[in-house]
């Protein structure tokens, strides 16, 4: 009979049928450890972890050594005995897959899930129960390991979950619902948030004939849902609702004889189409081993919802990341999404940050976290955040948040600190072993010296120099790009005198206890990194050096700017920069044809260690500020021009380094005004409308306007700060472009107050402005057309072209929804001539769209048509996420004034889902409120109820990638006579 091994309970160890005893607490928790990665060595400092968590007692490690010992004469035995096996970097412990119940578990598992991927509902719901039966209660429940309960336990409990919805739905498939809804009850009552068991009990109680009761679970999840997660009830369970009022014969039990698709016994995903997740970056160089971690990463996705790779820098957790991805890719419908926070600065923003990458363009005022989970909560994806070490408790919150409320997500994050979030799964990542690091050492040489061959003309040298550095690739790609100019063995040389030094200088820790493996590669990393800052000359150690305050990557100009003087001149520096790269301390790339520059994280985190012992980080990021403080003003001063779309690539390009900039002025004393004048440079150029970052504009008008603004009742002898006022206005009219006309009200009442207090009373063309916005978008107001006529000349007469250009715009929309034709038609004509004259590609496509509108309200809907596809066209060229929510909705209203009812109802779902995947607001603008209104009342007329929910429908699901087409491909028949 031999072993047997119990982790889905308390700790057990049984042989020839009887239980083997392992009293001690110490020992159960290291078989525990050993057992959870049974067949693979785990590390000493991992066991040491799982021992005493965060606080080790001194010679921690000769007692663990002895708590092996003794849980090998526990185990009993010569075989007992050598089932622990002692390795250089660990432990481990040899148990086939028959032995361990968890093994047996996962391979169950497996067979069920093949078993329905055949729609053999019978067969896996025996093997369901088969897995199911080998749990013997809580697993580890006698392992009184804080790291063990936190970080695995979790997890465990999550499988068992997955195991008992997959059985639930294959007995619904065998027609078992009346015998399941007692267990049913029982867990909806222990797993009050898993929205499937619920749908799983609503179908049960249909089948049985008890629909009263199937709708009152509903309700009952929903305000469960709402009070604790704040969000509504997913897709899945919103159709079976659905399906349900219908009395929809599609739910009742088949009788299928246990062969059937509905295994879940849910209804089907509401119709609709997901956008398929970003691509993954491309790899530039080969990917060199790790295929055990590879496999194993693997292996736990497919089980688990939250892995996280840990390791020191440079070991390649995000290689390693990117790798996994794409394998899994295959099982993500709606894609693979990676998300790098080594440039965010700001925790706070982690949520818009992710939102950006993402590629969910939010424009409305909830919360970015909001955001994700509406948009995250239906889809099957996997989520990669990488580097998140410096961020982690905003990342822990938010991965907690998503997995909670999104149940088809799957988050792969790569840190040097765990999350300690609930289920994390950690797969520590190891150095390369040395046939791995001789590989990739070779690899690397072969591409950086031609002709070197490492293995034939030194390989015991070259063997010698991966164990002196460890297996730690990033050392080894640096120690490959030496090989072009030295030897392996002078390369060892200049290593030795350095790693001695190291060794004496740290040899152990504060009661004398040898340190951790990871200690170790932290100190050989460190030495490799301070190596190649000694082989770079002293210009380009300062130049590292100050390169390190740009977050993410950036241009030569930049460089130039922030970086060039004092002993650097900037023909200096191009070669500078080239000498960088040649070391791989800087790499270099292309975005929109445009050269760009990085410093990899931990070169990055070096060189601004580098530059605090200079004595310079302060003076270089004041610098970094004032180049985006220039470049924001320049795009202002530039807006409504030829150069206006570039403009805004380049503000897009570089808003990792717009947003560090924003954070070093709102945190350096009397620094926020700067940061100020960048945010409002960034609004008069549209910037965040342009790249549907609305939120992020709130973000920092709250934080760089707060510190100066002073309180009503303490405004200076001289009168309010007239620039001051002029960034509240904005901020007024960014809140009110949201909908958000609460918070619009707050901020005008602040603005205009101080605004009365300016001397000689004569109104700025900013509060001209804001009042006509006011008028138009809150009050729906005529007097808009007056103020915004005002303002729009006192710009002129100041020199602000570009302000004055979005003033003659709203001063044209006034005029068409407020107006008589023949006003309408001046001012529409006044405002395209401008446009036109300006060279401006965005502001052109909105000269159409005002004159569609205007042709619309006064003319021949039929123009309107067409001029509102023409401005459509330029604007998903320039990939502009804020105007074709409104040509969209507004052709629409072309459409039904043409007399095509059906075509207009496809157009309002498609702009309604639009309008939901950018959170633009409709209902908080009023004029463009009622004409949506009067619209949708009239072709609801037209058409009858049911068929215009069926156009309606047939437009949401349009994806974003499917809207231009939709647009596009329907002709509105000619106008008649």
């Amino acid at each position: 009979m031999g072993y047997g091994f119990g982790l889905l309970g308390p700790v057990e160890v049984v042989w020839d049928g009887v239980v083997v005893p392992i009293p001690a607490t110490k020992q159960r928790i290291v078989l525990a450890t050993l057992l959870l990665d049974a067949g693979r060595v785990v590390p000493l400092e991992t066991l040491v972890d799982r021992l005493w968590d965060e606080d080790p007692p001194g010679g921690a490690r000769n007692t663990l050594q002895n708590h092996v010992l003794r849980l090998r004469r526990a185990l009993g035995g010569a075989a007992g005995r050598g089932r622990v096996r002692t390795h250089p970097r660990g432990y481990a412990i040899e148990a086939t897959d028959d032995e361990l119940d968890l093994r047996r578990f996962d391979l169950l598992m497996r067979r069920a899930k093949s078993a329905l991927a055949v729609h053999d509902a019978e067969n896996s719901s025996a093997l369901l129960a088969e897995a199911l039966g080998l749990w013997r209660g809580r697993p580890l429940c006698d392992v009184p390991s804080a790291s063990l309960q936190r970080d695995v336990v979790p997890a465990l409990l999550e499988r068992r979950l997955v195991a008992l919805e997959l059985r639930v739905g294959a007995d619904l498939a065998l027609g078992r619902h009346t015998e399941l809804l007692p267990e049913l009850a029982e867990l909806t009552c222990s797993h009050p948030l898993q929205e499937p068991f619920w749908a799983q009990r609503m179908l049960a109680l249909h089948r049985a004939g008890r629909q009263g009761e199937a709708l009152h679970c509903y309700r009952t999840v929903r305000a469960l849902l709402a009070e604790e997660l704040g969000v509504d009830p997913g897709a899945e369970l919103r159709e079976l609702h659905r399906r349900m009022l219908a009395d929809d014969p599609a739910l009742a039990w088949s009788g299928g004889g246990g062969r059937t698709t509905a295994v879940r016994g849910a209804a089907p995903a509401a119709t609709g189409v997901s956008e398929r997740g970003g691509e993954l970056p491309a790899e530039t160089t080969s990917f060199v081993g790790r295929d055990r971690e590879r496999a194993e990463a693997g292996r736990l996705l497919g089980v688990a919802r939250l892995v996280t790779l840990t390791g020191v820098g440079g070991v390649g957790k995000t290689r390693l990341a990117l790798r996994v991805a794409a394998d899994a890719a295959g099982s993500c419908p709606d894609g693979v999404w990676t998300v790098d926070l080594a440039p965010l600065t700001d925790p706070r923003l982690l949520d818009r940050a992710v939102c950006e990458a993402l590629g969910f363009h939010d424009q409305s005022a909830l919360p970015g976290r909001e955001v994700l989970v509406r948009r995250l909560r239906d889809m099957r994806t996997l989520l990669v955040l990488d580097n998140c070490e410096h961020v982690v408790t905003a990342t822990a919150d938010l991965v907690h948040t998503l997995l909670r409320a999104a149940p088809g997500l799957r988050v792969l994050a790569t840190s040097r600190h765990l999350l300690r979030v609930q289920g994390e799964h950690v797969l520590p990542l190891a150095p390369l072993t040395q046939s791995e690091a001789l590989r990739l050492l070779s690899d690397r040489a072969a591409a950086s010296a031609p002709g070197v061959q490492v293995i034939d003309a030194g390989g015991g040298a070259a063997q010698q120099l991966c164990r002196r550095l460890d297996g730690i690739p990033l050392a080894i790609e640096l120690a490959a790009i030496r090989l072009a100019t030295f030897s392996a063995e002078e390369i060892l040389e200049r290593l030795d005198d350095r790693f001695q030094f190291l060794a004496d200088a740290d040899s152990g820790g504060p009661s004398g206890t040898p340190h951790t493996p990871a200690s170790r590669y932290v100190r050989t990393l460190r030495g490799v990194v301070d190596w190649s800052h000694d082989l770079c000359t002293e210009p380009e150690q300062v130049l590292w050096a100050r390169l390190s305050v740009f977050s993410g990557d950036f241009g030569l100009e930049a460089a130039e700017t922030v970086c060039s003087g004092d002993g650097i001149d900037r023909e200096q520096l191009v070669r500078l920069l080239s000498g960088l790269i040649d070391k791989s301390i800087l790499s270099m790339g292309s975005r929109e044809s445009r050269t760009r520059y990085r410093l990899l994280e931990t070169i990055r985190q070096y060189g601004g260690h580098r530059l605090r012992v200079l004595g310079q980080e302060t003076a270089l990021r004041r610098r970094h500020l004032d180049y985006y403080r220039t470049m924001a003003a320049t795009a202002a001063a530039q807006w409504c021009g030829p150069l206006e779309v570039e403009w805004l690539s380049a503000l897009r390009r570089e808003l990792p380094n717009i947003r560090a900039a924003l954070d070093f002025s709102a945190t350096q004393p009397g620094g926020a005004a700067a940061g100020l004048e960048i945010t409002v440079n960034l609004t008069r150029t549209r910037f965040w409308f342009f790249s549907s970052t609305l939120g992020e504009g709130r973000h920092w008008f709250g934080r760089t306007l707060a510190p100066v603004v002073p309180d009503v009742s303490s405004v200076p002898s001289g009168g309010p700060d007239p620039a001051q006022i002029g960034a509240m206005t904005l901020q007024a009219w960014v809140a009110m472009c949201q909908g958000e006309q609460d918070a619009a009200r707050t901020y005008l009442t602040t603005c205009y107050r101080l605004a009365g207090q300016i001397p000689g009373g004569d109104p700025l063309p900013a509060v001209l402005f804001i009042r006509g916005a006011d008028a138009i978008l809150i009050r729906s107001c005529p007097t808009s057309i007056t103020l915004f006529d005002q303002a729009r000349l006192r710009m002129r007469e100041a020199g602000l072209t570009g302000d004055a250009h979005m003033a003659t715009m709203l001063w044209a929309m006034s005029c068409a929804f407020f107006g008589e034709r023949e006003a309408a038609f001046a001012a529409c004509e006044e405002y395209v001539a401008d446009g036109s004259a300006r060279g401006g590609f965005w502001a052109r496509s909105w000269t159409r769209w005002v004159h569609g509108l205007t042709e619309l309200l006064h003319g021949d809907p039929h123009d309107a048509v067409r001029l509102i596809r023409e401005s459509l066209g330029p604007q998903w060229e320039i990939d502009d996420r804020w105007g074709p929510v409104w040509g969209v909705e507004s052709l629409a209203w072309a459409a039904e004034a043409t007399d095509e009812p059906d075509y207009a109802a496809q157009l309002l779902g498609a702009a309604a889902q639009l309008r939901r995947t950018t959170g633009v607001a409709l209902d908080g603008l009023a004029p463009l409120h009622d004409v949506h209104v009067r619209t949708v009342v009239s072709v609801r007329r037209a058409l009858g109820e049911s068929a215009y929910v069926a156009a309606f429908a047939r437009g949401t699901v349009a994806g974003a990638a499917d809207v231009p087409g939709l647009v596009l491909r329907q002709r509105v028949p000619d106008r008649q006579g």
